[in-house]
């Protein structure tokens, strides 16, 4: 019953002042998830800070800044063009053709590395959980 009690608080302190909490879980060490993913898969070619300017730009040409994106339409982040691109649904031609979608298919491939022959998961929320914390982490890049 005790654990209960502790449960139902936290759960309300979560909903009541969340944005509060996570900063100051981040503030002692807790890990933005979105900045690590960002930076795994999208740094070298998007620039450590979004602005298009990483190293592999010398190969690919001129990538976007991603954080002008909200900027360029019209002051509104594009949430659903941005997920589409990140999971291959929206053809970008240095993300490769459509038939190989970039991180869709990494995603699904780290899903089952990381929870194998476990039952109970779901492979699509866990591809949804990262592309969303990818975008997330893209949205705070966005020029004020």
């Amino acid at each position: 019953m005790k654990a209960f009690k502790i449960g139902a608080v936290v759960f309300t302190a979560t909903m009541l002042f969340g944005p509060g909490i996570a900063f100051t879980a981040e503030k002692v060490g807790k890990i933005d998830e979105g900045m690590r993913e960002y930076g795994a898969s999208c740094a070298v070619c998007h620039g450590g800070l979004g602005k298009g300017d990483g190293p592999f730009r010398e190969l690919i040409g001129k990538i976007p800044d991603l954080t002008v994106l909200s900027k360029n339409n019209g002051g509104v982040f594009p949430i659903d063009r941005v997920y589409e691109i990140i999971d291959g649904r929206q053809q970008i031609k240095a993300h490769g053709p459509r038939n190989m979608p970039i991180w869709g298919t990494e995603y699904s491939i780290a899903a089952a590395e990381r929870y194998g022959d476990v039952g109970g998961y779901s492979e699509e929320a866990y591809i949804r959980s990262r592309i969303l914390l990818l975008i997330d982490y893209i949205y705070r890049l966005q020029v004020k």
